[in-house]
């Protein structure tokens, strides 16, 4: 399973909005990078969910339900998207000052490339996030099994 960062402005589409909606096409990205990144993707990967701009923190999970298809939103037919289902908020926000002070986190895309809207995260970044946060990385239990 590989992890990545996805970032939103909470103002357009929040984490609130994510949770509410459970899974949703993320849409909207035009940055080539960023669509490689969305291309990489796999159903079952993790990602951190970012609110940019206003906040600037790591506010949730997210997982990847569907791999990368053509963004409805695009009439060029260029442009990709996945669809994320909500996994959990995150305990403990990370606020971007405080990856900025991490010593762990030297070298993470979202400071090396602060405007990419989607990016990968290591292994290592992934662990130290999490332990900021409070975030225990298992797989929740389906809503089913969870309802008992």
């Amino acid at each position: 399973m590989a992890h990545w960062l996805v970032k939103s402005e909470p103002d357009a589409f929040s984490w609130e909005d994510q949770v509410r909606k459970g899974t949703e096409p993320w849409t909207g990205v035009r940055n080539a990078l960023a669509a490689k990144h969305l291309r990489e993707m796999r159903r079952g990967d993790r990602a951190f969910f970012y609110h940019s701009n206003t906040g600037k923190e790591i506010v949730g999970v997210v997982e990847v339900a569907r791999e990368a298809y053509p963004d409805p939103t695009d009439p060029t037919g260029r442009w990709v998207c996945v669809d994320v289902r909500a996994v959990g908020p995150m305990p403990e926000p990370v606020g971007l000052a405080a990856i900025k002070a991490e010593p762990a986190l030297a070298g993470i895309a979202l400071v090396r490339q602060s405007r990419l809207s989607v990016m990968p995260v290591s292994p290592a970044h992934w662990a130290a996030i999490c332990r900021m946060g409070g975030w225990r990385d298992e797989k929740r239990p389906k809503k089913a099994a969870a309802a008992g």
